[in-house]
């Protein structure tokens, strides 16, 4: 059964818009027609089955029939990471969102080389990853920032852990298992070629920020911030919490 994600309220007997996209996957990809069956989620209303109620090439309508899900929390931390390649950014994303992070956001850092991120394209892919994985949120997708700019204007109420691949840093593993409610903890990942000296000096005299390691392993950015992800997730006990359905 496909699955939308679409901005619109959902309520029991309310007509939900279908953008020209969603009009198109129905349609053509998994062609449907009007009483076939979806599922429709917000962000805010929780899960609910839905029947088509008209489609045609650019348009359509869906019928909201009764909820499926209560919208729930789904905690997870923000990922902060330095922009890479376009396949790897896309992959690390669309991996970022299954694994459950609750905003992305990129960040200009010395060593960083890709100048410009296509906001729509990973908001896309977002999207799709949410849709896929059955969340019932879509993760916040920040604007580009300069990672001084992030460092000056840091929240007082959260802490940040700081992925490095050089110098001595305690395990990621053990600074979580130790640290409580980690829930209001964010993770940073540095680009190809990693954070440089005067950067890593920096996060050294932050009182907000931890430097952790992933291993002994120097990894690739996207591995690095699934890594880091999962270690986060293991922490806050997340896979014990709901039944996931997965998907060939």
């Amino acid at each position: 059964m496909a699955r939308l994600y679409t901005e619109h309220d959902i309520a029991a007997g309310r007509l939900v818009a279908l953008n020209a996209n969603q009009a198109h996957y129905l349609r053509t990809v998994m062609r449907a027609g009007p009483g076939d069956c979806v599922t429709l989620f917000n962000g805010r209303d929780g899960e609910w089955a839905a029947r088509i109620e008209s489609i045609g090439k650019k348009s359509g309508t869906l019928l909201a029939q009764h909820r499926l899900r209560e919208q729930m929390a789904e905690p997870g931390p923000d990922l902060y990471f330095a922009p890479v390649k376009r396949a790897p950014l896309d992959f690390l994303v669309q991996k970022a969102v299954e694994l459950g992070v609750a905003a992305l956001q990129p960040v200009m850092t010395e060593r960083t080389v890709v100048g410009r991120v296509n906001h729509g394209r990973l908001r896309a892919h977002i999207v799709d990853a949410a849709e896929q994985c059955e969340r019932l949120s879509i993760p916040d997708l920040r604007a580009a920032i300069k990672y001084t700019m992030l460092l000056d204007n840091w929240p007082a109420d959260r802490h940040l852990l700081i992925c490095v691949e050089r110098g001595a840093a305690p395990a990621i593993d053990s600074i979580l298992k130790n640290a409580g409610n980690i829930e209001g903890w964010d993770i940073f990942i540095g680009p190809e070629g990693g954070f440089t000296p005067s950067e890593r000096d920096l996060f050294a005299t932050l009182p907000f920020a931890t430097p952790v390691s992933l291993g002994p392993r120097i990894l690739r950015a996207e591995t690095a911030a699934l890594a880091a992800i999962v270690c986060w997730q293991v922490a806050n006990d997340a896979w014990t919490r709901r039944s996931y359905h997965h998907r060939n």
